[in-house]
């Protein structure tokens, strides 16, 4: 019978992935999370949540301690565990990435002195419930747990244990030991990856996919927050929310979600982040995906999808125990929400692409599509950027205003007859109409509040001064920071908004990305001190792999919900662009 690994906090794994689906690998060496072959499939390991199977390589000895690294730019990660002598493992999933097979390498070495480790493997599909069948062939293993088939080089030596394969390995000072487990929903007909060379055209990968940075500050967590963004989006250009489903963000709260899917808003955030720094590819992907999103379903533009471009499933509970504090579940309810904020910062992000010159003729085309589809529905009510009840929220109607702004200015600069020259003058003046209908959404005080009857004030306001949409000195902007800051604002960390009478952290985590942005925002207002105070104090809201999740819970310093949460990423990134005009700390680390 298959032992289930034993959870740990999130602040302590580490994730490597190719794009087309990731891993979250534990400190005692085990594979907690892997999705194979796609994001959206059931896991072959899903220790993260109670499931059976494993895939281990943890040093013979216990008497050890952990920790770990990247290779600079790169979801290359090298498990270190120092005891008697210094062992590593350096792990990642193959790149260039196939779309139906995952690659994940291990390559163990004896740092310092001689190594024993001890290798588990027990592929499980079906989130745990399926058992594998074995075979072995030379030096190589094979099996198959429901679906997938799996294959396993480099483990000539294990042996079968109550349906496991356990291996020793055993290793001189400066030797190492190659295991490649390839999994897929096709049958092998070709050979064994060679490790050597699948390790080089790894790194090679990394080293044409992610940028430099020299030049931004917090340099080399902004090459991190790049691989990570890299890492999460598919070669359709999508990109997932977070790698996993269900880790919770408050104890027992019911607020565990499944993340493994591409939201438009998200996509929108990566590329405007990417955009702020350069013409670099992932923003060509990222541009294509959400414009053949636009032209495929119009004013009906839904939240979310999966990366293939399909509807996400619905919602439905797992047999599985969940990730202690929450339940595991799949599928994600998103799917039958109208999302208005989504349709601005598509514009946002064609904007911001199209100042680069990265917009062809099919790209205007969703540019219009999307313009219009504000004109039509912006005075309907509609989720939200927080997925709450259908309302006329301020922060949607923000977002369209700044899109539709910002879409305006690149067009009317352009020659006449150009893309979108003729339109610029309607689109700002529907702009302006939404501006006009925003009476209803500013608060007694003379602030913006979160919706018609909800005097509250929203973290999420403060989009309308970073994304430009009103002048940054526009009253009700400047009075909407200054309220943002006092009342939801606690020891250099954002909240979302005030949620009851209870003090913030009792209600949920700080949010990183809302901490985030008020470093922008701050930096808008000509605070550079007070934008680099919220960037440092959010930027260290994270565990030794430097990964980021929805939330941080301040009094206790642990990561809340699912990991890594590609948006946060995206809001260090944009923070180490934006916040790099004032000063320059950057360098080469």
């Amino acid at each position: 019978m298959s032992e289930v690994v034993t959870p740990r906090v999130l602040r302590e794994y580490a994730f490597v992935a190719d794009g087309e689906r990731g891993a979250l690998i534990g400190p005692d060496g085990s594979v907690a999370w892997l999705c194979a072959p796609r994001w959206d499939s059931p896991p072959a390991f899903s220790g993260l949540l109670g499931g059976a199977g494993q895939y281990t390589v943890t040093p013979a000895d216990p008497w050890h301690v952990w920790g770990g690294y990247y290779e600079n730019g790169t979801l290359i990660w090298h498990s270190r565990w120092v005891g008697a002598a210094e062992i590593e493992c350096r792990e990642a999933l193959a790149m260039p990435a196939d779309p139906r097979r995952a690659v994940l390498l291990r390559r163990i070495e004896a740092v310092d002195g001689p190594a024993e480790v001890t290798v588990v493997l027990d592929v499980r599909s079906g989130y745990g419930n399926r058992a594998p069948e074995l075979s072995r062939h030379g030096d190589v293993w094979t099996g198959r747990s429901g679906p997938i088939r799996f294959r396993w080089s480099g483990a000539a030596k294990a042996r079968r244990v109550q349906g496991e394969l356990r291996l020793t390995v055993k290793l001189g000072a400066g030797e190492h030991h190659d295991l490649v487990l390839e999994i897929t929903d096709l049958e092998f007909t070709d050979e064994p990856p060679e490790p050597d060379m699948t390790w080089a055209a790894t790194a090679e990968a990394w080293a044409q996919v992610v940028p430099t940075c020299d030049g931004l500050v917090a340099v080399a967590d902004a090459r991190h927050a790049y691989a990570v963004l890299r890492g999460l989006t598919s070669a359709s250009g999508a990109m997932v929310a977070a790698a996993t489903t269900s880790l919770p963000e408050r104890l027992e709260g019911g607020r565990n979600y499944d993340y493994r899917y591409a939201w438009i808003r998200d996509q929108c955030y990566a590329g405007l982040a990417i955009a702020a720094h350069g013409p670099h590819p992932l923003l060509a992907g990222t541009v294509r995906f959400v414009t053949e999103r636009l032209l495929a379903d119009g004013p009906d533009l839904m939240p979310g999808y999966t990366v293939s471009g399909g509807p996400i499933p619905p919602e439905r509970r797992l047999r599985l125990r969940g990730f202690p504090g929450g339940s595991a579940r799949a599928g994600n309810w998103v799917r039958g929400q109208f999302q208005l904020d989504a349709l601005g910062e598509s514009l946002s992000l064609l904007a911001a692409a199209a100042r680069h010159d990265m917009l062809a003729e099919d790209d205007w085309r969703a540019v219009a599509v999307a313009a219009d589809a504000i004109e039509k529905r912006w005075r309907e009510p509609d989720a939200g950027i927080w997925e709450l009840e259908n309302k006329n929220w301020t922060h949607s109607r923000l977002a369209c205003v700044s899109g539709l702004r910002a879409i305006a200015a690149v067009a009317a600069q352009g020659p006449p007859g150009g893309h979108g020259h003729r339109e610029a003058a309607r689109w700002s003046g529907l702009a302006d109409s939404v501006v006009a209908g925003l009476g209803d959404a500013v608060h007694p005080s003379g602030r913006w509040q979160r919706a018609p009857g909800d005097e509250r004030v929203d973290a999420s306001l403060l989009l309308g001064l970073i994304r430009g949409g009103l002048p940054a000195d526009d009253p009700r902007n400047l009075a909407t920071v200054e309220a943002v800051r006092d009342e939801l604002g606690a020891d250099g960390y954002m909240y979302r908004f005030r949620h009851d009478a209870r003090p913030l952290h009792k209600a949920e985590g700080a949010f990183v990305l809302c901490g985030f942005w008020m470093a922008l925002a701050e930096r808008a207002l000509g605070n550079p001190v007070a934008a680099a105070h919220w960037f440092e104090r959010n930027r260290g809201a994270c565990g030794p792999a430097a990964l980021y999740t929805e939330e941080y819970d301040v009094h206790q310093r642990q990561l809340r919900g699912n990991l890594p949460q590609a948006f946060v990423h995206a809001g260090l990134l944009e923070c180490a662009v934006t916040l790099s005009d004032d000063v320059n700390l950057g360098g080469s680390a």
